[in-house]
């Protein structure tokens, strides 16, 4: 087997799981295409020296989204014409993905960032920490007040 098909069974594998993130991370559909697009790219680029590929491209979903939000150029403006119909979003349809939505949109990135690979991903304190270049206690520090703030918000 070659390595781009090696790479393209792993892309096709894992895509569902990066979507996942990305959606919970941006909030929406599109920036969630945009951004598992852009992380398996930069996979892709560096497949043949990466050990662990799906910790690689997980660390790089989360980091390609707080760069970008770290970039003022990021915030795009809607064209003044819109279409006259708006196609549906099946994932906007359950109303507990859309408190979801909304709760991690009002958190700093690096807070859904944080959210999203400890309750989503389910992964330990010590992996999002090495994840997002943070300490351990960063991380629980990090969790607990994103978690609290996140509890403001929901509705009840």
């Amino acid at each position: 087997m070659t390595t781009d098909q090696e790479y393209e069974e792993f892309a096709v594998a894992r895509t569902p799981q990066l979507y996942r993130s990305a959606w919970l991370l941006c909030g929406d559909r599109h920036g969630a295409e945009d951004l598992v697009q852009e992380t398996l790219a930069k996979v892709f680029v560096k497949w043949k020296r990466i050990d662990n590929p799906a910790a690689y491209a997980q660390t790089t979903l989360v980091r390609t989204f707080l760069s970008q939000r770290r970039r003022k150029s990021n915030h795009e403006l809607p064209y003044a014409d819109l279409p006259d119909q708006v196609g549906s979003d099946p994932a906007a349809a359950s109303d507990l993905r859309i408190v979801l939505q909304d709760v991690l949109a009002g958190l700093a990135p690096l807070d859904r960032a944080v959210l999203v690979l400890r309750y989503s991903d389910d992964l330990s304190v010590e992996d999002v920490a090495r994840r997002l270049g943070l300490s351990p206690g960063a991380v629980k520090n990090r969790s607990m007040r994103a978690l609290e703030r996140a509890r403001e918000r929901t509705p009840r």
